[in-house]
């Protein structure tokens, strides 16, 4: 289930009443961490933890009518149960608030156990091991915070990262997943291109080879009636600002890449296409995973008076900015390059 923005706006709440200024949600993610009392620890030194846990959750009651189940988790948990694969649940949130998250979502039958309120899970996880005869090298532990990698890892599992969760990129990479997603349809997949043994040597789902080509990839900087261009913020380029784009489908040309691509994740329509420049991104350390791209880039303009965007799941935020004011965004390096060689034509 999505419970950042409620998790964060009930911490907030707790701040407030202890007369600490709150923090931005990306403020929060950065710095919130499991067991979450070294995070309290290091705002709120002088309350006690359970003083502290009572505010919370009587914020969190207030707020939890938000939270959502993720993107491709109910695809993702039929597909472990039509597979017959054992799934559990070890989460730092209270029983309460998961019973009520059940109700809404339905996802609870699908795991064999459930263990919630663990405030270190490393703490839980060899005798969960041990309590259900698991073997460490065949399972996969999946979460969304350094403290889930550290977890795995203690318990002598590979991990693996998703970016839907409440860390970015730079921060689980730090922690040294095994593999990283940008969500779980992509571990789902994943788990289907490895034929459900994703621990088989010649086919390791944390040694997937990639492409031996660069792998060819459209994206443009699209403008509206006002000369402003749209920006977009995904989770796989580091919480970055870039542009829409994606891979070329076989058969496809181009320019039809393009517009379908920003069909899929704006639902803006295009026209006025131009070729601006091709762009090497080997191994960019800001992308999710290792690969190597050829971007092709472009201009367009999108069609109506009044545009309307709508995000697929690929994308968290969205702005129409001139490329001036582009260039004090956080952008990804390939964005950064493309605006400032249309500056530069003009």
């Amino acid at each position: 289930m999505d419970d950042l923005p409620a998790v964060w706006k009930a911490t907030c709440q707790v701040f407030a009443k202890a007369g600490v200024s709150p923090l931005s949600l990306d403020e929060f993610r950065k710095e919130f961490e499991l067991p979450f009392t070294k995070f309290y620890d290091r705002y709120i030194p002088d309350v006690p933890i359970d003083q502290l846990e009572r505010c919370f959750h009587d914020a969190f009651s207030r707020e939890q009518h938000s939270v959502s189940p993720m993107s491709h988790a109910a695809s993702f948990l039929n597909f472990c149960s039509e597979n017959q694969i054992r799934s559990f649940v070890l989460s730092a949130i209270h029983p309460q608030h998961f019973q009520v998250h059940d109700q809404k979502s339905g996802f609870g039958s699908h795991f064999e156990k459930i263990y919630t309120g663990v405030w270190d899970k490393r703490e839980k996880i060899h005798a969960i091991i041990a309590a259900h005869g698991l073997t460490p090298e065949e399972t996969l532990y999946i979460g969304d915070m350094e403290h889930d990698i550290e977890t795995a890892h203690h318990g002598g599992m590979a991990a693996c990262a998703v970016l839907t969760g409440f860390k970015g990129l730079e921060a689980l990479k730090q922690s040294q997943p095994e593999l990283i997603v940008e969500h779980l349809g992509e571990l789902k997949s994943l788990l289907e291109k490895t034929s459900f043994d994703p621990f088989k040597k010649e086919q390791s789902l944390v040694n997937i080879s990639n492409s031996p080509f660069p792998i060819p990839t459209v994206g443009a900087l699209i403008f509206n009636q006002n000369d402003e261009a749209l920006m977009i913020r995904t989770h796989k380029w580091s919480d970055k600002w870039g542009i829409p784009g994606g891979k070329i489908h076989t058969g496809e040309s181009s320019p039809d890449a393009l517009r379908r691509e920003i069909r899929e994740e704006t639902a803006l329509e295009v026209d006025d296409i131009k070729f601006i420049l091709v762009q090497d991104a080997i191994s960019p350390s800001e992308f999710y995973r290792d690969a190597h791209f050829l971007l092709l880039n472009y201009t367009c303009r999108c069609r109506g008076v009044t545009p309307k965007v709508v995000l697929n799941d690929e994308a968290q935020e969205w702005c129409w900015v001139t490329l001036e004011d582009a260039l004090h965004l956080d952008l990804n390096q390939p964005t950064q390059i493309l605006v400032e060689a249309v500056l530069n034509e003009k």
